[in-house]
């Protein structure tokens, strides 16, 4: 079976997420979405809120699940029996960091390889970072994030914080 892993912290996820997700599940039999705990990064969701989350928006993929990991990404990939990891790129920049990453992947386990995906045009803006700013400051978030999650982040920031979200 050809089976990939695609690990991030999808806090939340993003249509530049879901892209990558859809056009991953029609080159690979099976795609693993991974919320991996980024000790670096101060979450807005739990790890559970964003399963659930990336759960309903992957409903129309049956290849596609969604599970969560704490610890190295390498030791996810043998306890799954994957040997490829997707990453998306939206510029130059995360090249750098994710070629770094997927070295020390393929130093930690040779079979490993990373399988890089640029980001559709539209999207090369977009992050989780971004999206949350938007939200926290009341900006519309529509066409950001599918709209079937827009709901859980008005809830998450308050509705005091949510009143352009829909415009």
């Amino acid at each position: 079976m050809n089976k990939a892993v695609y690990p991030g912290s999808f806090d939340p996820i993003t249509n530049g997420h879901l892209d990558i997700i859809k056009r991953a599940s029609k080159i690979f039999d099976e795609v693993i979405v991974v919320v991996l705990v980024n000790p670096s990064k101060k979450g807005m969701f739990e790890i559970n809120e964003r399963v659930l989350m990336i759960e309903k928006c992957i409903k129309e993929f049956p290849k596609v699940k969604v599970e969560c990991f704490n610890g190295l990404l390498v030791n996810f990939m043998k306890k799954n029996n994957s040997k490829v990891i997707i990453k998306g790129l939206r510029a130059v920049s995360d090249f750098e960091y994710e070629f770094q990453m997927a070295l020390m992947n393929n130093k930690l386990n040779p079979d490993i390889e990373t399988f890089f995906m640029m980001t559709n045009a539209k999207y090369s803006y977009l992050s989780s970072s971004s999206v949350k700013q938007v939200a926290m400051f009341g900006g519309c978030v529509k066409g950001l994030v599918p709209d079937i999650i827009i709901d859980d982040i008005r809830n998450k920031i308050g509705d005091n914080n949510f009143y352009n979200l829909y415009k």
